[in-house]
């Protein structure tokens, strides 16, 4: 069976979800798929050079995030990473249990895994987010002042609004306390300038297929000094400083090596495009009734856009985008929680209710985003809203609609 791949004429805004693998980065994946051999773990020729090329790619990724490459520890993607982080970080002493203190708003990786902890006897706490998705400070430091916290678990860029959290100013209040700060940056690399000299958290997630590397592979930054400890939960033949064992694929290191040498040469000269782009989708919808913008409107990153629109049928409203003409890739927040039908529990924390929570659309751009695709999205959505709403009970009862109808009138 052939599958297609894809259309001229379909427009990819979910970057979010996973950006296309570049030309750079298939290239130089291709030897090791078609001739190169060997395991980076074999002390042979083939073998040296496999483990040459990983190395390489380590420092590669080092690199992008102010690291040293010893601190750098493979994983598959960022939910191993993340799972790493937390359950490895409270279960280095399997004789005490740990307190984690976590945001209602991240990644389902984190809320599970902090779960299946407080399952196993660990205590966890939950901060909350203010409407605009942000943490309070205060409230930050009071619970690490009040309570004995073990590890603080905080993402950098939340993967359904954007909403870029404080981390400097979380990196002070952990490190006055003796906390271990993990933060997953899946969504930060790339989009946001990472140096972990300057901002020196204990642990760090990255996950390759966000920046235009491929799919399954990963990285979990441990820092050496002072030492984060982490107890591995993968166990084998000690790969990894002994924190993640299994045989290493060198076309996926290698792939996400390069990605992050094109984001470092590259200097995130995109960046300011992107946002432009995203408010000029933003401006072009703003002014149907009733439509609302989740997150921070300006402490986001460039390529998120996030907006719910009320009073209209949420699961119609994607199907007419995603198989309309053009066909616009878009979700409804991330895709690791897309087989559920519950409302996003992001926006539910930021205080939309149920039926706003699935009249949601996240827009994701990339690097290919063109003015033009925005602008055939602005009117299909609005085309799409529009239809949707002179169809639905729910908006001819509106206080918007009797004032349109009054205006006709």
């Amino acid at each position: 069976m052939s599958i297609a791949l894809n259309d001229s004429t379909e427009i990819y805004l979910d970057h979010a979800a996973t950006s296309p693998v570049s030309a750079a980065v298939a290239d130089a994946m291709w030897p090791w798929l078609t001739g190169a051999a060997g395991n980076p773990a074999s002390d042979h020729l083939p073998g040296r050079r496999a483990a040459a090329a990983v190395e390489a790619a380590r420092a590669q990724v080092a690199a992008l995030i102010g690291a040293e490459p010893r601190e750098v520890i493979w994983t598959s993607g960022a939910t191993e990473s993340n799972n790493l982080a937390l359950k490895g970080s409270l279960g280095f002493n399997p004789a005490t249990r740990g307190h984690l203190l976590t945001v209602r708003t991240e990644h389902k990786s984190v809320i599970d895994s902090a779960r299946q902890l407080e399952r196993q006897g660990h205590r966890v706490s939950w901060l909350a987010v203010d409407p605009d998705g942000l943490i309070d400070a205060q409230q930050l430091e009071q619970a690490c002042a009040e309570q004995d916290i073990t590890l603080l678990s905080i993402m950098w860029v939340n993967n359904e609004t954007g909403v870029i959290q404080d981390i400097p100013r979380i990196v002070d209040i952990a490190r006055r306390h003796g906390v271990t700060l993990h933060v997953d940056a899946s969504q930060a690399a790339g989009r946001l300038a990472i140096d972990l000299q300057s901002v020196p958290v204990d642990l760090l997630s990255l996950s390759a297929h966000k920046l235009g590397g491929p799919s399954g592979i990963g990285a979990l930054f441990v820092r050496s000094a002072p030492r984060a400890r982490v107890a591995a939960q993968m166990h084998g033949g000690g790969h990894e400083r002994g924190l993640r064992s299994g045989t290493l694929a060198v076309h996926q290191c290698v792939g996400f090596g390069i990605a992050c040498q094109r984001v470092i040469d590259d200097g995130l000269q995109h960046q300011a495009g992107i946002a432009l782009l995203r408010d000029r989708l933003w401006s072009g919808i703003n002014d149907l009734p009733e439509v609302y913008l989740n997150g921070h409107a300006t402490q986001r990153a460039a390529a998120f856009l996030n907006v719910s629109f009320g009073r209209t049928e949420g699961e119609s409203l994607l199907a007419d985008l995603r198989f309309g003409e053009p066909a616009i890739a878009v979700s409804s927040g991330s895709a690791c929680t897309s087989a559920s039908s519950d409302p996003s529990y992001v926006l539910r924390a930021l205080g939309r209710d149920d039926a706003l929570a699935r009249a949601s659309i996240r827009f994701s751009l990339g690097a290919a985003t063109s003015e033009a695709q925005i602008d055939q999205v602005t009117a299909r959505v609005r085309q799409v809203v529009t239809r949707l709403r002179d169809m639905s009970p729910l908006w001819s009862a509106s206080p918007a609609a009797a004032s349109k109808s009054r205006a006709v009138a």
